[in-house]
């Protein structure tokens, strides 16, 4: 059975500055001692949202009221690098994002993020700096990405090409993007397959 296609994701955005985040700044791995994944979006970028000397707030864009409903986030080039830990994506996802706009993305994170059903599309640093300049101006603009079409839109007027791999488009446009669920549809071809092997 597929699971719910995703053909476009809509909402309020935030960008995150700087490059190369990786995935400890994504949630710092302390936070990687839970058994579920529940629970860890409330330590999403933990280490740059609380000062580590007084635990206070620090000015971090996830920190401004202006962008608590914000389920886009914006980014830089190589977003998610360094760890392969699934903990990054799924820290984001449980925060609330949908999806990543970004320039580039660090491989792992992006297939780790595909299979939890959140897009992740690259733009040009032109249209990354149009579209922060446009939610830093105004929080409520509607943002759009179009996996169909592969464009972003925005209610502030912003509209421009992405790209993502066809085969991360196509699943999720598909409805098939969790390989585990994969393999559920498929057992009966996939018992049948052993048998015929002979040896399993």
């Amino acid at each position: 059975m597929a699971l719910e296609p995703v053909i476009s994701v809509s909402g309020r955005a935030v960008f995150i500055p700087g490059a190369d985040i990786d995935t400890d700044r994504i949630i710092p791995a302390r936070f990687m001692k839970c058994v579920t994944f529940d629970g860890l979006g409330e330590f999403a970028f933990y280490d740059v949202r609380f000062d580590p000397t007084t635990g206070e707030k620090t000015d971090h864009p996830l920190n401004d009221p202006r962008f608590d409903e914000a389920s886009i986030l914006i980014a830089g080039v190589n977003f998610g690098c360094g760890s392969s830990r699934e903990h990054a994506p799924q820290s984001l996802a449980k925060y609330g994002f949908k999806a990543v706009i970004a320039e580039s993305f660090a491989e792992i994170f992006f297939g780790n993020s595909t299979t939890l059903a959140m897009p992740c599309v690259v733009a040009t640093a032109e249209d990354i700096v149009a579209l922060k300049t446009a939610v830093e101006a105004d929080p409520t603009v509607e943002v759009t990405i179009d996996l169909e079409s592969m464009r972003v839109r925005s209610s502030a007027g912003q509209d421009f090409p992405v790209v993502m791999p066809d085969s991360a488009r196509d699943a999720l446009i598909s409805g098939r993007w969790d390989p585990i669920q994969e393999l559920l549809d498929n057992e009966k071809s996939i018992e049948d397959r052993a048998t015929q092997l002979g040896y399993v």
